[in-house]
């Protein structure tokens, strides 16, 4: 059998930081308030200037650079965003061109906070199938043009950044043992953008009035209960998958969705809180991107080491769940 490997990771977050204490300054917060419910300190916000393939532009180079591959050999470029530059052409298109990958074809995929991971597992599958050898597996978002700076409940969460790891079909490197990946679209409103889609075509005055073309959560309370399970659900799935057990894993890194959701995922799963990859308090929740912020974060210093077993874990709206296991 094939084996698919990753080579090399990358990530970039903006230089801005958006603190709690930013936060007291425009809306009804305060910094202890956002910090015991959510474990969020700080974010990062991209310029004015910056567009999701900018971010992603610094994370796959510095992912290539690592893999110590040119970009004239990749041969897929997959984009996990809901923020792509435009809606068309697609976000990875844009990158595509910035990165020089001249040789690539290109393409978004939209999973919300699951998004590198279904990244993941469709570039899994198309090196398995002989299609693409080089790929480049990236996640971006510029939340912060998406969220309602008055809505106190849901702006203070999210930020802004990229992250990306190069696959190919090597017997070197870290190996991609499985990835597994769900959805419930029946459930899918309980995160969702309301406009710009084709449901409120034409985008009109009443529609940017109403603030239809921000993000919104509902029942996050609901939501709340069900990650917790979704989380510790696909973790359990990738270790059984492999005949492992959770005393086997090394690392968890989750999606940086709330810490406190984390750490009721760890008790569940009966694994050390200390051994989950945590990001949360400096970048904020990234949706699909926060899984490969970390994870090049975790390699980069020094935390993942060669042998351990590290599983991904993730879940969003759509609504989208999964995970992915390594061994490095």
């Amino acid at each position: 059998m094939k084996r698919v490997a990753i080579v090399g990771t990358g990530s970039y977050v903006p230089v801005k930081k958006l603190t709690n204490l930013d936060l007291e300054k425009i809306i009804d917060t305060t910094d202890e308030w956002i910090y015991t419910r959510t474990g969020i300190r700080e974010r990062r916000i991209a310029d004015k200037n910056e567009a999701t393939s900018d971010l992603c532009k610094i994370a796959c180079e510095r992912a290539l650079k690592s893999a110590g591959i040119k970009p004239g050999k990749i041969d897929l470029i997959i984009l996990a965003t809901i923020t792509p530059d435009t809606h068309c052409p697609s976000g990875a298109n844009w990158l595509e061109a910035k990165l020089g990958c001249d040789n690539a074809v290109s393409f978004d995929i939209t999973a919300a906070c699951t998004g590198f991971i279904f990244a993941l597992h469709v570039a899994e599958k198309l090196i398995f199938s002989g299609a693409y050898k080089n790929i480049l597996v990236v996640a971006g978002e510029v939340m912060s043009r998406v969220v309602n700076w008055e809505d106190r409940e849901s702006c203070i969460l999210w930020g802004d950044g990229a992250g990306a790891a190069v696959l190919t079909e090597s017997n070197m490197g870290a190996e991609l043992r499985s990835t597994h990946i769900h959805t419930e679209g029946k459930s899918g409103g309980t995160l969702l953008m309301p406009g710009g889609g084709s449901k409120t075509t034409p985008i009109s005055h009443e529609s940017v009035h109403m603030k239809l073309h921000y993000l919104k959560m509902i029942e996050a309370n609901k939501s709340f209960k069900v990650a917790v399970n979704k989380f510790a659900e696909a973790v359990k799935e990738a270790l059984d998958y492999n005949g492992y057990s959770i005393k086997d894993v090394d690392w968890i890194i989750p999606h940086q969705a709330n810490k406190r959701i984390l750490q009721a995922m760890a008790e569940k799963l009966g694994f050390p809180f200390e051994k989950v990859y945590i990001t949360i308090e400096k970048y904020g929740n990234i949706s699909s991107a926060s899984v490969a912020i970390a994870l090049d974060e975790a390699v980069k210093s020094g935390s993942i080491k060669r042998d351990d077993i590290v599983v991904l874990t993730a879940f969003g709206g759509g609504l989208t769940w999964g995970s992915a296991l390594i061994r490095w």
